[in-house]
């Protein structure tokens, strides 16, 4: 995995979030474009988000992008495919 990759991210209490991984040192992570995934439908899993996207948008609850997002507590970093990736960013952002 390199700079420039869209990634999906777990961290210890953050949560979960997707977009382009700009830095990697130690457990904290900077994304561009992050899209925090508070809720995913049509997936069992992240790994399996990472791979095949979610196959029910509609009820997935993506919120906006942010610029450079700060990530701290990083457990995983998981490469998306270019169809997962394509799934994701199709996902209508949930906004109150």
């Amino acid at each position: 995995m390199s700079d420039g990759d869209f990634v999906v991210i777990r961290a210890y209490s953050a949560g979960c979030f997707a977009g382009i991984l700009v830095e990697n040192e130690g457990n904290t992570v900077i994304i561009e474009n992050c899209i925090r995934l508070w809720k995913w439908a049509g997936a069992a899993s992240l790994s399996q988000l990472a791979v095949d996207g979610v196959s029910k948008p509609d009820e997935c609850k993506f919120s906006v992008p942010t610029t450079n997002h700060k990530i701290l507590g990083v457990l995983e970093i998981i490469q998306c495919s270019a169809k997962a990736k394509t799934s994701i960013l199709a996902v209508k952002p949930w906004t109150a």
